[in-house]
């Protein structure tokens, strides 16, 4: 069976670690709970468990079990689940795996929110301009051509794109798929490149900066609470961040601390990306040994931030496309007004 392919929704797994850290803290063996967890299971949840239930019966351990599951559980929460079980805390660290994925899931959710709206603006003006082309510039260029008038480029170039859809449909078809297909391509074959180049475009980057930031902090905070050593947990890190910058910054923090230095000893040669109060806190914790809560204070402040900054994103965006939007729908009118208005100048002139 292929299990790298396989999957499972936000919802399964947040449902799966909090029934097994339940009947594990119940004194559940945890082959117990995987059979009671399999009465009830459908689809990919019950291959998972499944397979957890063989390799378990045949002496494997729950977390060579998950790396085989690469799309549901990602190397950080297996190298947690491999600590856990190494010093018997299964059960507190499923819980706290939870926790996570439901911070990390209402974190993406406030993201998907704030773009939802533009996304939809941008439907609703690709939905017009096309009712435009296919049903109203038909009948207008009808018009136009019968009175051989002069016509401005924009009316042209509409009669033209409609003319493209309408009577030579197939040309445009096999255009329109070809250019979609080589994009497809381009996107599939150049795919890490073309989000690295979008997530360090101006304006973009300093929230996709933020982004990082949180699931940094939050990722290493679990880490580390879980025993992993400090150099261990920033390695794992530097595979859940987008952007660049804060990829060379987790990476020069996991070296230099090789030679003895502190984290916010790195954190400070980086406050162009990196908030003053971010280096505070982690300073303060590992000064007074409390480096793990310090993480996580810091990674629900940035979440907050980031939040706040969605939103006020949101609320300029929202005036901002019904403005693009009603300048490109008055424009296209216009195009098809103008000759109109031209033509009842001539008669007015007669």
């Amino acid at each position: 069976m292929n299990t790298k392919n396989v999957s499972l929704s936000t919802d399964e797994k947040i449902s799966l670690f909090t029934s097994l850290a339940t009947m594990l803290k119940a004194g559940i063996t945890l082959i117990e709970a995987i059979d009671s967890l399999l009465e009830d299971s459908k689809g990919n949840q019950k291959k998972i468990l499944m397979i957890l239930k063989d390799d378990l019966s045949s002496g494997k351990r729950i977390n060579v079990s998950f790396a085989r599951f690469p799309q549901v559980f990602d190397d950080v929460t297996v190298s947690i689940i491999k600590a856990a079980e190494e010093a018997g805390t299964l059960d507190t660290t499923l819980r706290q795996i939870k926790d996570n994925i439901q911070k990390e899931a209402e974190f993406v959710n406030s993201i998907k929110s704030a773009l939802m709206y533009p996304a939809f603006i941008v439907v609703l003006f690709i939905g017009v301009f096309l009712m435009i082309l296919l049903f109203v510039i038909p009948r207008i260029a009808q018009v136009f051509l019968s009175l051989k008038i002069s016509l401005p480029w924009p009316t042209r170039m509409m009669i033209f794109m409609s003319n493209l859809m309408l009577k030579q449909t197939v040309p445009f078809l096999l255009i329109s798929s070809t250019l979609l297909g080589i994009f497809v391509l381009i996107y599939i074959t150049q795919k890490k490149r073309l989000f690295a180049f979008f997530y360090n475009l101006p304006g973009i980057s300093s929230l996709v900066i933020q982004i990082d930031l949180v699931r940094f902090s939050r990722s290493l905070a679990m880490l580390y609470s879980s025993g992993i050593t400090i150099t261990s947990a920033l390695e794992l890190c530097e595979g859940i961040v987008l952007n660049s910058r804060v990829n060379k910054m987790i990476h020069e923090a996991k070296m230099t601390i090789f030679s003895g230095k502190k984290l916010s000893d790195v954190l400070k040669l980086h406050r162009q990306i990196v908030p003053s109060i971010m280096i505070k806190i982690i300073e303060t914790g590992e000064k007074s040994g409390s480096l793990e809560e310090s993480l996580k204070e810091v990674s629900d402040y940035i979440d907050y931030q980031v939040t706040r900054t969605l939103k006020t994103l949101t609320a300029l965006i929202e005036p901002i496309m019904l403005v693009f939007v009603g300048a490109m729908v008055g424009g296209m009118m216009l195009s098809i007004i103008a000759p109109i208005y031209g033509l009842i100048s001539q008669v007015g002139g007669h």
